[in-house]
């Protein structure tokens, strides 16, 4: 095994925990797919309302107030947590602080709790353009949690920042984001080098990324734009192969 990763007591006797929160969005979803299909890793589902399952599914799933979460992470303990919660604009009502209290506060209180359960491993999905001086409220909060997360003392955050992701949703229409997938093969050559963070990137190399970065041992904070994010997706598929 690659000397990036940890060998976790639990991958001994089966795949290893991770736990995971926004189960229910595209990242989550594929998440639990392809950890599915294998049996390096196992996801811990962790959610508000009982998710809609992909066939096949193989995963540990609780379902409770956000209030109780630390109690579950506390009792299940995971090898380390993949945060992919997040709103959207429309779905907040345009408000800016029920937008707030999801991606930042919500966020944040669980990461607090992976830390006092003694998670070492934050992984957070984020987004390109985060920025405290961003004009975009939706960019300013999202660098403002990664800010607060990254300063609570976990053993190490890796904070992901695709660009606009490619991949089927459920149950959440979102026009714009599906003309811009359907035009990403001409909109990404178009884009400026300056721009590059913002080109589109298939969601799989996201949660491949995630999941292999989950495990990495070196202690500290690390940021993983497009580029970074499809290198490590690569070294999470090679350690998957060699392991087999």
């Amino acid at each position: 095994m690659s000397e990036l990763y940890d060998t976790p007591h639990d991958a001994v006797h089966g795949p290893v925990r991770v736990g995971l929160v926004g189960a229910t969005g595209l990242i989550g979803r594929r998440l639990i797919e392809i950890s599915s299909a294998g049996d390096a890793m196992r996801m811990v589902g962790i959610a508000r309302r009982e998710p809609q399952l992909p066939k096949g599914a193989k995963v540990e799933m609780f379902v409770a107030d956000p209030a109780k979460w630390s109690e579950i992470l506390e009792t299940v303990k995971p090898r380390a947590l993949i945060c992919a919660l997040g709103t959207t604009w429309r779905k907040a009502g345009r408000d800016e602080a029920a937008f707030r209290a999801v991606d930042y506060d919500l966020i944040v209180s669980t990461a607090e709790a992976a830390r006092e359960a003694g998670i070492p491993n934050l992984v957070l999905v984020s987004s390109s353009g985060a920025n405290r001086n961003a004009k975009s409220f939706y960019l300013r909060t999202k660098a403002e949690t990664e800010e607060a997360v990254s300063k609570l003392g976990l053993s190490r955050v890796d904070i992901l920042r695709p660009g606009l992701l490619k991949g089927v949703r459920q149950d959440d229409l979102r026009p714009f984001e599906s003309i811009a997938q359907f035009a990403s093969p001409l909109l990404d050559t178009l884009l400026p080098s300056k721009w590059q963070g913002l080109r589109s990137i298939d969601a799989d190399h996201v949660c491949e990324a995630a999941m292999g970065l989950a495990l990495r041992k070196a202690a500290g904070c690390f940021i993983h734009d497009n580029d970074a994010i499809k290198r490590a997706a690569r070294d999470w598929r090679a350690k998957v192969i060699k392991e087999h």
